[in-house]
């Protein structure tokens, strides 16, 4: 890092004497700074980070810098308190340190945030009891996550979603009934889900499934009965594991009868 000129953020040289913490500069190690490594006026945000480090009491005096590097790193150290103020701050690097630092009750007000890495991060922090908010968020990467983690009764709402990947996450977590009705998804990667998780009596719904993969994944766990109706399958993969699991029936019922 010491190979990296010292720089003040705002161009040129870094001016000591205009720093509001010149003092520092006659104390030694860690309670003092020095330009190049710990220095609150670089425009490097790890010799940014490390003078707060040395100082972090003096991070609420700062969270309203004009420098966006120092305002968040100031809010990685910042009272609680501070934080509030910071909510609507024009640069979302600063709303980030906000959002993994915010108190739950505050938390909800960023969940419209308009970058989705602060989103992101509120969807991590928020009780599934509170996201429901973000179930139509415009970006498929929130809705994933808060599909992930939404409360179990709301997750039916987001059965539709127009992403693959988000219904993949919710056929992955849905209860029954509501699973059963993601068995006509469009997407054979979501009904293949739906297939390893449905009841092995209701398995038949998809014993016919025009993918063969879901095919396959019905003959790993049905019963009897509609593995017969699955003998002759088109698919030679989903044909030998049908047989194979109805040898496997047979030889298991001989043993229960021996």
């Amino acid at each position: 890092m010491n190979d990296i000129p010292a720089l003040h953020w705002q161009g040129g040289p870094i001016r000591c004497g205009d720093c509001d913490y010149a003092n520092l500069r006659a104390l030694d190690g860690e309670q003092g700074c020095e330009p190049g490594h710990a220095c609150m006026q670089d425009v490097y945000a790890r010799r940014i980070d490390r003078f707060f480090r040395w100082h972090p009491t003096l991070s609420d005096e700062q969270v309203n810098h004009s420098y966006f590097e120092v305002r968040a790193i100031a809010a990685r150290r910042a009272s609680l308190f501070r934080l509030p103020a910071l909510m609507d701050d024009p640069d979302e690097t600063v709303r980030l340190q906000v959002a993994l630092r915010l108190p739950q009750a505050q938390l909800v007000r960023m969940a419209h945030d308009p970058h989705r890495e602060v989103r992101i991060r509120v969807v991590q922090r928020l009780a599934p009891a509170e996201l429901g908010a973000l179930r139509n968020d415009p970006d498929y990467g929130v809705r994933e996550l808060v599909a992930q983690r939404l409360a179990l009764a709301l997750l039916p709402t987001m059965a539709n979603d127009p992403d693959r990947a988000v219904r993949l996450r919710v056929a992955q977590r849905l209860e029954m009934p509501a699973l059963l009705r993601m068995a006509d998804d469009t997407e054979p990667e979501v009904r293949r889900v739906v297939a390893e998780r449905l009841p092995v009596a209701l398995l038949s719904r998809l014993s016919r499934d025009m993918d063969w993969r879901v095919r396959w994944e019905v003959a790993q766990r049905a019963d009897a009965a509609t593995l017969e109706t699955m003998r002759d399958d088109d698919e030679p993969e989903v044909q030998q594991t049908v047989r194979a699991q109805l040898a496997r029936e047979v030889s298991t019922l001989g043993a229960n009868h021996g």
